[in-house]
Order: C-alpha cells, then sequence, then structure tokens
C-alpha cells in the first residue's frame, strides 16, 4: 500500500469526499484524475447511513435532487466493501496513498479490513471519543481537522488519540465554510498548532482557490488538502470550494517548487560574489562629462553615471572629487583608480 512521508516532502491529497454523487465509475475516474495531476494521495469519505444518521437528519443544504431525505442521500452515497477494496487497489496502482474519513464505528471497521495509508479525522467528528479510540487503536497515522473545534477540544483529541496508541499525528488548520474567504483562512494557526501539538501542520482547504495551498506551504504546512472537482460544472454541493485537477496540478507544481525554494537557503553576500559578472554588465561607472585634461581637479559636474560597470563606481563620486587627473579623458571615457592621484 502506498503509504504517507510528510516528514520528507509536503503531502499533497486530492480530496473527492461525495464529489462522484454516489457513482463508483465516478469515484474510479478521480483517482486517475488527481494522479495524473501529481497528487500524494487521494481521500474519500465513508459513510454507512444505519451507522451514522438518524432517519429524521435535516439537510443542511436541500441540493439533491433525487433523495427525499439527507438519509436517503447517505444510503446512495454508500459503496460495499468490495467496491472500496477495488478504490484502495486502484489507488496503488496509481501511487496515490488511499484515504478516508469515516463516519462510523462500523466505518472504521470497513476501512480497517481493506487498508488505509491514514485515517483522516472530519471537523464534525473530533469530539467522537469512541471514533477517535477506534482509529488511534489501529496505530496507523492520523489527519486531526480542526474546523469546528476550539482549543479545548481539539486538546481533548489529540490526547484521546495519543493516549489510546494512535501513529503520526499531523494537525490540519481548517475552516468549515463552503467556500472559505481568505479572512476565515487562519493562516496564523498553522504555527501555534505545530507547537502547541509537536507534530506536523496542515491545512485542510475549501476556498476553491490555489491560493492558500502554497501561502501555506512557505509557512511550514506539511500537509496540503484541497477539494477536488472534474469540472467546475459538476453538480453537487462542494463544487464552489473545489479546485479542478488542472488547478490541482498547479497546486502540486507550486508546492513543489516552493519546497525547493525553502530547504535551500542562501548567504546573501555569497550570492552576491557570484553575480560580478552580472554586476558589472548592470552595473555603471563614472565617466567623463566631456573632455578633461590631465592635471584636472575634478569636481562633480566634471562626472556622471553611465553602463556598464567594471571602473570607478558612482558610489565613490564623492571621495572622487577634489582628486587631480593623472592622464586626459574623452567624453563618456570611464575613470579608473589609476587616472588620478591617490588619497593623501
Amino acid at each position: 500500500m502506498t503509504q504517507l512521508d510528510w516528514d520528507n516532502a509536503v503531502v499533497v491529497i486530492g480530496e473527492v469526499a461525495q464529489a462522484h454523487d454516489g457513482s463508483l465509475g465516478t469515484a474510479h475516474a478521480f483517482i486517475d484524475a488527481i494522479a495524473d495531476a501529481g497528487a500524494d494521495a487521494v481521500k474519500f469519505q465513508t459513510h454507512i447511513a444505519a451507522a451514522e444518521s438518524r432517519l429524521d437528519e435535516p439537510w443542511r443544504l436541500a441540493f439533491s435532487y433525487e433523495d427525499a431525505t439527507r438519509y436517503d442521500y447517505w444510503q446512495r452515497m454508500q459503496f460495499s466493501t468490495d467496491a472500496w477494496a477495488g478504490l484502495r487497489r486502484h489507488s496503488d496502482e496509481r501511487g496515490l496513498a488511499f484515504l478516508s474519513s469515516p463516519f462510523s464505528i462500523e466505518a472504521v471497521d470497513l476501512l480497517r479490513e481493506i487498508g488505509v495509508a491514514a485515517w483522516k479525522i472530519a471537523s464534525g467528528e473530533v469530539a467522537n471519543p469512541q471514533l477517535l479510540d477506534a482509529v488511534a487503536r489501529t496505530g496507523d497515522p492520523v489527519l486531526l481537522s480542526s474546523g469546528m473545534s476550539d482549543w479545548a477540544e481539539l486538546d481533548s483529541a489529540v490526547a484521546c488519540l495519543r493516549n489510546a496508541g494512535a501513529g503520526p499525528l499531523a494537525v490540519l488548520q481548517c475552516t468549515t465554510a463552503y467556500p472559505v474567504a481568505p479572512q476565515q483562512l487562519g493562516l496564523n494557526i498553522l504555527d501555534e498548532l505545530r507547537e502547541r501539538y509537536s507534530c506536523p501542520a496542515g491545512l485542510s482547504d475549501h476556498s476553491g482557490t490555489i491560493f492558500p495551498s502554497l501561502a501555506a506551504v512557505t509557512l511550514g504546512a506539511r500537509v496540503i488538502e484541497v477539494h477536488v472537482t472534474l469540472s467546475r460544472e459538476m453538480f453537487g454541493p462542494d463544487v464552489p470550494a473545489s479546485v479542478t485537477t488542472s488547478e490541482l496540478r498547479t497546486v502540486v507544481d507550486g508546492v513543489r517548487y516552493l519546497e525547493a525554494a525553502l530547504a535551500s537557503p542562501i548567504d546573501k553576500d555569497a550570492a552576491a560574489a557570484t553575480l560580478a559578472p552580472l554586476r558589472t554588465m548592470f552595473g555603471r561607472s563614472l565617466v567623463a562629462r566631456h573632455a578633461l585634461s590631465a592635471g584636472h581637479v575634478l569636481q562633480a559636474h566634471d562626472l556622471t553615471a553611465k553602463k556598464p560597470g567594471g571602473a570607478i563606481a558612482p558610489a565613490r563620486l564623492q571621495t572622487t572629487i577634489g582628486r587631480r587627473l593623472l592622464r586626459p579623458l574623452r567624453p563618456d571615457e570611464p575613470l579608473c583608480d589609476d587616472d588620478i592621484e591617490p588619497l593623501a
């Protein structure tokens, strides 16, 4: 099974969630599209209606054209164990780590049977200690989303996971809004998550743009999760909060570019020294504004700065004024140290 490795590279996860709309074929199409975009992992959500929902669960947003109730919707979103196993195999074949968020103990059991690279705890499940305990006891890595929780609730969830033996933990900053506005992203929280829990921090983004993911990487995020859609014309409530697969490719390329930049700090003085030929090419030299005779005492109006560099630099104008020329200069001829009397 393909694994996650956020210690050696930023992990980019393409989140399918319910964008497949109950179609197994579409779910497989997402795997191919996310793999083609260069992501590291694909993530689904595993819903079992009878295990997580009452018959009278209200709609958060009545978007479905074919489901009379939200319970009906969860039923239609269900895949069999064999279907989930097929999705995991397909992910492995495409080099993607396979993840899914369980929304019941029964979903944990199903996913444990087929195998996941890591568990993703959705924002709404952070306060579900029974589910946290079931996930933690597998010993597998856990991604904990923080979208609906205050610090006390997150502290409790992290303690629960660690006390029950969870594997490596990463906590993701998340804002439960679809789409999320830039003022709600909370990128400032990444540092506090990392320091508070002594673990990698990441971003679960619902903005529908590429920008928060790239910003988060520059702020030290080790996990990036973005919702993905095959097209902005697709059906579903998550589409406005999703990036297209071509935009996912841009996220991946941007993350890798920024990783290389952040892993290669430069010494400003050393870098400038290596650019000496360019400094000469793009720099300027003091040159004679008009013909000057040998013995002339240089004044400011005798000189001007013109490209290229290589002779006396314009920054030395004040220490050059008042010194005597040792040879005549033609108009525009550069002034060199050998052309003027030395300082006393």
